[in-house]
This record gives C-alpha cells, structure tokens and sequence, in this order.
C-alpha cells in the first residue's frame, strides 16, 4: 500500500517538480542579461554635426543675399526719389527761363529780357535755398581756400589785400558740405600795399 502511494507521488509530480520550482536542474534562479547598447560611431556623429552647420552657413549665405539685394534696391530708389524730387523743383524755373526766351524775340526792348531773366534768376536761387542748397558770399569777404578758387589776384583800390574782389563762377554749399568752390578774384590791395608786402610773402592761391 505504501509502495503504490509512493509512485503514485513521484508520478504526480510535474517537470517543473522534478528539477526544482526554479526552472533549472540546480535549483539556481535565472538571470536575465542586460542588453548591450553600441556606442555611436564618432565619425558618423561629426558628418551629421558638418551637414547641419552646413545647411545653417548656406541659410545665413541666402538671408545675407537677400538683405544686400534689398538694401541695394532700397539705395536705388531713394537716390531715384531725391533725384525726382529735385527735378520736379527745377523744373518750374526752365518753364519760365522757355518763356523768357519766347517771349525775347518779340520784346520791344532789351530791358524788359533782361527783367524776365533776372526774374528767372531769383526764382532759381530761392528754389536752391528750399532744397537745401545755398550760395556761397563771396565779393567782399576774406579770401577762404575751403570756400574759394582763385584764379587771379589785382590791385583794388576798394578792397584790402586777400579780400574777394570779384566772382567769376559762384560756388554752392549744400547743408555743410562743398558742392562747388567759387571761382574768384582776389585782392592784393592798393599799388603802395603790394609794393610793401615783403617779397617772399605768398598771396593766396
């Protein structure tokens, strides 16, 4: 009775009973191994750090390309514009400088050409002035190298010696800034006042 209560235990018993509830022979508990990350390849890590630096290099290329194409047209349009804006306040004046000159060849006389023309003249030295452009005082005042062109001293009786005599060619300031030195004449005093100056003095050129 005992002998068949045996087997009938030994036979009951499962595999997983036979060789121990840890699923090994010896009795030991499994353990899993951990997986095994590769390291990123270096080489592979610089080409992908040169493509994005060179896509980067290749937009900030573009963007600046654009900025000096559109600077360089804004440039353009407001030079075209100052230009524009100069011309259209000129233009009245040649209008009236035509008709003066329409109106000469059927004048009576000299002196009413002439009064049209002065009046031309007034009207293109204010137009100047209210675009910025001014005319430099030159007769009468001392001579200045910043501002004058002399192209011939006399003796003048009725200006001192370096002192504007006459203007040949009127010069233009235009805000603080030269836009065409006058040409002038300039004193070198009375006939006594040159033959004192001593000999090696330089006039003003």
């Amino acid at each position: 009775m005992s002998d068949d209560a045996d087997k009938t235990d030994t036979a009951g018993q499962t595999p997983a009973d036979a060789t121990g509830s840890s699923g090994t022979a010896d009795g030991e508990l499994a353990i899993a191994e951990p997986e095994v990350v590769a390291a990123p390849d270096p080489l592979e890590v610089a080409k992908a750090e040169a493509q994005k630096y060179r896509e980067q290099l290749l937009r900030t290329a573009a963007d600046f390309d654009n900025f000096r194409k559109r600077s360089r047209r804004e440039n353009e349009d407001s030079l075209r514009k100052g230009r524009e804006s100069t011309v259209k306040e000129l233009l009245p004046v040649f209008d009236n400088l035509e008709r003066a000159l329409s109106s000469a060849d059927g004048a009576p006389d000299v002196k009413s050409v002439a009064d049209g023309l002065r009046m031309v003249v007034r009207q293109f030295s204010t137009t100047l002035e209210k675009i910025g452009i001014k005319r430099i005082q030159s007769v009468g005042a001392a001579f200045d190298p910043s501002l004058h062109e002399a192209i011939q001293h006399v003796e003048s009786t009725e200006h001192e010696a370096g002192v504007v005599a006459a203007e040949v060619q009127p010069g233009y300031m235009i805000g603080e800034h030269l836009l065409r030195a006058a040409m002038v004449v300039v004193s070198k005093g009375g006939p006594a006042a040159a033959e004192d100056a001593p000999a090696g003095e330089e006039q003003p050129s």
